[in-house]
């Protein structure tokens, strides 16, 4: 991967989003205290937000350049987003939560099968399509919400902090699903955490964000 976050300049509630930096790890953790622009700086990554400026660029594609006025649409950028809230629909069951954003006429990327079958038993959630999504533990509901972001067939995937919400035991279970996404589908990930245990995990290195800035 080769991920080009350039001229970037948004402004936040007191400080500037301001960094310039090359990403070609395939798995990179961002780590920062609370409101240091991580979050802002997925968003702009994914095309929820729009900076002051920025260029943008994922591999060979132009994503964001504010010079020339480009600003590809977040459906249009084939990166995969799990957000802190997971944003699962509660009262659509699995397989519908799964299905949605799919599209199974792109199934490979980088020659890597990213088709439903295939997903969902890397995930180990074939027996739970049926149920509900409220009626779903925890663990089950961010390994549906990985699920679901891969089966948007994405060149880059990026987590806000997929195991915030969850205590040691069930982070114990989730991380090794984490390490199954990077081995099986070689799928490039930024990773947003506090927890220096799951940056060590995942064999991450690591951006650090303070107030909007790199600071290592």
């Amino acid at each position: 991967m080769n991920l080009r976050l350039q001229q970037i300049v948004l402004p936040l509630a007191g400080f500037t989003l301001s960094l310039d930096t090359i990403i070609t790890t395939p798995v990179t953790a961002i780590c920062g205290p609370s409101g240091a622009g991580k979050t802002s700086l997925l968003d702009l990554i994914a095309g929820l937000r729009r900076p002051e400026s920025a260029f943008i660029q994922l591999d060979d594609r132009v994503l964001t350049h504010t010079a020339t006025g480009k600003q590809v649409p977040a459906r249009h950028r084939q990166i995969g987003y799990v957000p802190q809230d997971l944003a699962l629909f509660p009262h659509l069951s699995v397989r519908h939560n799964l299905l949605y954003g799919w599209r199974p006429e792109s199934e490979s990327n980088n020659g890597h099968l990213f088709g439903y079958d295939h997903v969902t038993t890397v995930l180990e959630i074939e027996t739970l399509t049926d149920r509900r999504v409220n009626n779903l533990s925890g663990g089950e509901k961010q390994r549906v919400a990985l699920a679901r972001a891969l089966l948007t067939s994405p060149r880059l995937l990026l987590l806000d902090e997929p195991l915030a919400n969850l205590d040691d035991a069930l982070k114990a279970k989730i991380i090794p699903y984490l390490t199954r996404i990077r081995d099986e589908f070689h799928l490039p990930m930024l990773y947003v955490t506090h927890d220096d245990a799951e940056v060590q995990a995942l064999g991450a290195p690591v951006l650090r964000l303070d107030r909007g800035k790199l600071t290592g």
